[in-house]
């Protein structure tokens, strides 16, 4: 079993096609890449954590894995709502992940010195923002190829980064 994550699908949203320049002629080739990208890499005993802002929840049915939601902004219905949609478990707030990682939607603050580092969507593609960071992963979709991205690949990321600053 792995565990992936991933961020703002935004399932049959086309202003958010649009706003973010999402490289899709419509919201039905939109929700087909996501879907298939996803199906590709998850398989039915894996883990997907869904950091907020899913969409059209139709798309949901047709994913493979195990899901968890972190609601974001645009998530609106009521937890059980979502669980009776195939969610194995739904939360309003940040969650601790391995004990270690901040699973959010929204990106929180943290640093070097603190005992955590945190996974969250939301920003899309604003430039603020890195993609990864020694305290930090970005997982919306526009910032990991429209894919599910692997805990072992963030690690990785995260590690790397972590050596490359303490270098500087």
């Amino acid at each position: 079993m792995s565990v992936f994550f991933i961020a703002d699908t935004h399932f049959g949203d086309d202003d958010i096609r649009r706003y973010e320049n999402r490289p899709f002629k419509d919201t039905d080739e939109m929700d087909r890449v996501i879907a298939d990208n996803w199906n590709r890499v998850v398989s039915e005993e894996d883990e997907v954590f869904l950091l907020g802002d899913i969409g059209d929840v139709k798309s949901l049915e047709n994913l493979k894995g195990k899901k968890f939601l972190i609601k974001g902004n645009h998530d609106t219905m009521t937890n059980e709502e979502y669980r009776t949609l195939g969610f194995c478990e739904v939360y309003d707030r940040p969650v601790i992940f391995e004990s270690f990682w901040i699973l959010s939607h929204e990106p929180l603050y943290v640093n070097r010195n603190m005992p955590y580092a945190n996974i969250f969507g939301h920003i899309h593609n604003d430039p603020a923002y890195r993609s990864v960071s020694s305290r930090s992963r970005c997982v919306s979709v526009e910032r990991i190829l429209y894919t599910p991205i692997s805990f072992e690949q963030i690690v990785s990321e995260v590690k790397k980064e972590d050596e490359r600053e303490s270098n500087e």
